[in-house]
């Protein structure tokens, strides 16, 4: 079911396109092929599973579109329009589609967040999705081979499971702590092992 967005709706977007931004302060490793490593996808990661596929695909767009207008809002003080057209513009846009997946796994069926659906979404959607559109891209922008580029890229996995190991357990934690923090409410899901709480 469906509703209109309300300023709760637009505060809580406000708020994770912030923590992207704040989790960028820290800097970042440059590594081959000009494409740095962050803490930023935590942010998309949490974004994704806590507000949902489209508040959460919306935060990430709002980010994206400040850097976009100039605020040196990435990871090293990066942003302008140049960002989008150099070799890490696919991962970037990767991150709407990654915190969209997370949404739509983590929330499938209207059901409580449980550790292993949370898992397998940080993975297919903060690290798979990503690298689905950032490699890709990459390897356009620096004409290398895709293949070259995808080994590469492998650096940034052992980092980005980490970063997905931490979202699951931040996540889970909060539907425990407060679970009011998702603004939704969940269908019962009894038989579901590992179910850690249900939104009142």
């Amino acid at each position: 079911m469906t509703r209109t967005l309300d300023a709760t709706d637009l505060a809580r977007v406000a708020v994770f396109a912030a923590l992207i931004a704040v989790l960028g302060l820290p800097g970042s490793f440059p590594v081959f092929g000009g494409v740095p490593i962050t803490a930023q996808t935590l942010g998309v990661m949490l974004a994704g599973a806590v507000l949902g596929p489209v508040l959460g695909a919306l935060s990430v767009t709002v980010l994206l579109a400040l850097v976009a207008v100039g605020l040196p809002l990435l990871a090293g003080g990066r942003g302008g329009f140049g960002v989008f057209v150099g070799p890490t513009a696919g991962y970037a846009l990767g991150w709407i589609v990654g915190a969209a997946v997370i949404g739509l796994i983590v929330h499938a069926g209207g059901r409580c967040p449980v550790v292993w659906r949370t898992a397998l979404a940080m993975i297919a959607g903060g690290v798979v999705a990503i690298y689905a559109i950032g490699i890709p891209v990459q390897s356009l922008v620096t004409r290398l081979p895709l293949g070259e580029t995808a080994l590469s890229s492998l650096i940034f996995v052992p980092g980005d499971l980490l970063k997905a190991a931490v979202a699951t357990v931040v996540v889970t934690t909060l539907v425990r702590a407060y679970p009011r923090g998702f603004r939704r409410t969940w269908r019962a899901a009894a038989s579901e092992r590992g179910r850690v709480g249900v939104a009142t």
